[in-house]
């Protein structure tokens, strides 16, 4: 990084200075399901100078393509675009401003990803918000209501956001995940959920990434990711992307014994996706049993009296 760089990227707080993150530079091309794009650009709107933009989050299986959401929403609205990785052991230093000992063995402030969103009026996208504990939410209250800023204890300041800044919440559907305060939810409005594209646009989607696969492999791919939507499998466009690079790839290893495409294929769908993969019909079958022997829940007479018994004090 250049010294001109450098100073561009240090802002003054209260006194502190705060060395600002780097934005996220890639170029990302969002494909087909083009109203939930639009409805993202909506909550970010302004409609009036007293008007406040929404911080929506976007939920789906992970793998989907909900941070390449953001991420386009971002370059089409022309905005330096940040991105913090949310986990279990986040701290709130961690979301907003970190001391780290400089060369010179005096404290130098580095503004997180989301702090530097606020700073320079780019857009955040807290991705897998909840994997996040309750503790980082809480120091995040104030910037997602009318009041739109933060305190670095850390740091001793408050922090306001840019008018220009924006910001989403990612959030997978799995078991994984913290349950997110109802205090917090109530302000990340409204919720986007990205379902799985239509067959058209899994393929532009499969073609954009690796335009250099084969056009039955990419068929293959497709037809499998397909079937796995329809018996309600949660295998997801990142599966498919990850199957055909290996496929390729050992379709490539050796040019003199190169392995057919369908061999190829077959072995990169049990290695990336397991060997319940090649029976799709058989492993959602296995899933509805795994969900339908969990039974409704039971409350403490269930333990003692039979459901018919008069006794029963929930009967």
């Amino acid at each position: 990084m250049t010294e001109r760089a450098a100073s561009q990227r240090a802002v003054e707080v209260d006194g502190i200075t705060l060395h600002l993150a780097a934005p996220d530079t890639t170029s990302q091309e969002w494909i087909g399901q083009g109203e939930i794009l639009k409805q993202l650009l909506a909550c970010w709107l302004m409609v009036d100078e007293r008007d406040l933009p929404l911080s929506p989050r976007i939920t789906g299986v992970p793998g989907i393509g909900k941070t390449t959401l953001a991420m386009a929403a971002a370059q089409t609205r022309k905005q330096r675009l940040f991105i913090f990785q949310c986990t279990a052991d986040t701290r709130p230093e961690d979301l907003l401003v970190t001391p780290v000992l400089a060369e010179s063995g005096k404290i130098a402030y580095h503004a997180s990803p989301l702090v530097s969103a606020m700073l320079s009026g780019g857009v955040c996208v807290l991705d897998e918000g909840n994997r996040m504990n309750e503790k980082s939410w809480a120091s995040l209250a104030p910037l997602l209501d009318h009041r739109r800023f933060v305190e670095s204890i850390v740091a001793g300041i408050q922090i306001k956001a840019s008018e220009n800044f924006r910001a989403c919440v990612t959030m997978n559907e799995d078991a994984s995940t913290y349950e997110v305060p109802d205090y917090i939810m109530s302000r990340l409005q409204p919720t986007l959920h990205l379902g799985f594209p239509e067959r058209d646009d899994e393929l532009a989607i499969l073609s954009y990434h690796l335009p250099f696969a084969p056009a039955e492999l990419l068929a293959l791919t497709v037809g499998f990711l397909q079937d796995a939507h329809k018996l309600d499998l949660d295998f997801s466009i990142r599966d498919g992307i990850h199957v055909l690079q290996y496929a390729l790839k050992r379709m490539g290893q050796d040019p003199a014994h190169p392995l057919s495409k369908d061999t190829a294929w077959r072995e990169a769908l049990v290695l990336v996706l397991g060997e319940e993969a090649q029976d799709l019909a058989a492993l959602s079958r296995k899933r509805t049993r795994a969900l339908g022997d969990q039974g409704p829940l039971r409350g403490l007479g269930d333990f003692f009296f039979e459901g018919d018994n008069p006794l029963h004090p929930d009967r």
